[in-house]
């Protein structure tokens, strides 16, 4: 079953347009609570909420998304084409709504698609758009979505949980490459291991990192190749629940074997900060705060971050983003960030540092903001040698 919203409060909520799929768009799954893999309208006027679905999917958003009334797209098509226009789309259908509910003024995604918006503006020229942030309220996660994300969580400790029992089962040969089941292993064979074990979950896992070495000192650089021993290797997932469309986020750090003084000092100094973003961040705290602790626990133990030989060194990442029904949503905890956090937010918290020719260190755990202490809501092991 995919993730349930609240009912709006009539005569609060402002008008809204969308015109996406569910299986890629937050925005429509949260409205919906229907996964679809193609367009269809969404309209939510005066605290009513419409749903234009194709001939396929009618009968099945009837059962999906009782709270919506359901239209027929291709009677709404019917009506254009008497009307004189030739081949309606949903630019077309979407400004017949409009006029029918007599919408001068609706708010759109900011990612609303130029085409369809040309379309609206050509057939119902007397409507504005207005592109916004449409679900303000996705940011504070309800108890049943911060229930979906720890089953979105449980899955990805599986995957870790696996990743790390592989490594151990690993050997390291002579030339230091770590070999499983008589072949050396790589960051692909371990990705597809961890891929496995979370679709048995229920997960669809995609773009794990698994990167050892100086990969792990590019932060988003999946890995590929041998994996070697004595190295620290980075383990970045973060599945989404097939069921519910949530996402889990985890970051690991370990090493096959005997971690190298730097490597331990970087961990050492990561571990410390993580753990003072976690106890410092509850409602009111501003993301950029939160961020600028982290940087200070970062030169107290004299890690600096600039650029050393031409490779972008230390910290330079945010220290954790929003979490839902997208990998990456607000608020931010980062440089740049002008967000407050908020009771209900829940974040990732994922400082890190990296340095070429010692190894990149990573750890990622997700925490729900309170007024008080932050709720930790992930609690796989941290440890740097195995």
């Amino acid at each position: 079953m995919a993730a349930k919203k609240s009912k709006p409060k009539k005569n609060v909520s402002p008008d809204v347009l969308i015109i996406a799929d569910s299986d890629h768009n937050a925005d429509m799954l949260y409205a919906t609570g229907m996964f679809a893999p193609d367009p269809f309208i969404y309209l939510r006027r005066k605290g009513r909420e419409y749903l234009c679905m194709s001939d396929l999917e009618f009968d099945r958003a009837k059962k999906e998304a009782p709270h919506c009334e359901i239209l027929s797209l291709s009677k709404i098509q019917s009506a254009l084409q008497r009307q004189g226009v030739k081949h309606p789309g949903w630019g077309e259908v979407a400004a017949w709504m409009l006029k029918k509910y007599r919408i001068k003024s609706i708010q759109v995604p900011e990612a609303f698609p130029l085409q369809m918006a040309r379309r609206i503006g050509e057939y119902s020229p007397e409507t504005v758009l207005n592109p916004s942030e449409v679900f303000p309220e996705r940011l504070i996660k309800t108890p049943r979505e911060i229930r979906y994300l720890q089953e979105a969580l449980r899955m990805t400790e599986i995957g870790l949980q696996v990743a790390v029992r592989t490594l151990k089962q690993s050997k390291i040969n002579q030339k230091k490459i770590l070999t499983f089941q008589g072949k050396p292993l790589s960051s692909e064979k371990l990705r597809a291991v961890i891929h496995t074990a979370i679709c048995q979950e229920g997960g669809l896992a995609s773009n794990t990192i698994v990167a050892g070495g100086n990969q792990a000192c590019d932060p988003h650089n999946r890995g590929s190749g041998i994996l070697m021993a004595h190295q620290a290797i980075i383990l970045d997932i973060f599945p989404r629940s097939e069921s519910t469309g949530f996402f889990g986020d985890m970051t690991r750090t370990v090493v096959r074997g005997k971690a190298s003084d730097g490597v331990k000092k970087q961990y050492a100094a990561v571990q410390e900060a993580q753990q003072h973003a976690i106890n410092i961040t509850k409602d009111g705290v501003s993301g950029l705060g939160v961020h600028e602790a982290v940087e200070g626990v970062f030169r107290k133990h004299d890690f600096p971050t600039k650029r050393i030989n031409g490779q972008m060194s230390g910290f330079y990442h945010g220290t954790g983003h929003g979490l839902g029904l997208e990998i990456h949503e607000w608020p931010r905890m980062g440089k740049t960030s002008t967000d407050t956090l908020k009771s209900g937010n829940v974040m990732t918290v994922e400082p890190g540092l990296y340095y070429y020719g010692v190894g990149g260190v990573r750890l990622e755990d997700v925490i729900v903001v309170r007024s008080g202490k932050a709720r930790v809501l992930t609690s796989f092991e941290k440890v740097l040698e195995i």
